[in-house]
């Protein structure tokens, strides 16, 4: 797949950070929005006003979890990044972010 294939719509845009990672994981444009039509798990993105969704995605010997992180504004949805979580990810467990990483997003700001 060629990353000029991955085209921004009425409903997605992508930004280049995703396009890149679909390329990386392998992943389709498809299977992202399938996992954002009908997540199995929606949690709080790490990015300020940013949602995760996950879909599972399970092989016969392996069992993975593609998750998709994402910006709602109006009826357009930002697609951020995306990736495979290899295993099963722990819920509800928050994230830790050292406070000098949050200070440097709010000074781009």
């Amino acid at each position: 797949m060629d990353i000029r294939a991955i085209k921004n719509d009425r409903v997605y845009f992508w930004t280049n950070h995703a396009k890149y990672k679909l390329l990386q994981y392998g992943l389709s444009p498809t299977a992202i929005k399938n996992v954002m039509r009908r997540p199995e798990r929606t949690e709080e993105g790490i990015a300020p006003e940013t949602t995760a969704v996950m879909r599972r995605k399970d092989g016969k010997k392996v069992k993975r979890e593609i998750w998709v992180m994402y910006q709602k504004s109006g009826i357009k949805k930002k697609i951020i990044s995306a990736w495979i979580y290899p295993g099963v990810s722990p819920q509800d467990r928050e994230i830790f972010v050292p406070e000098e990483v949050w200070a440097a997003l709010s000074n781009l700001e």
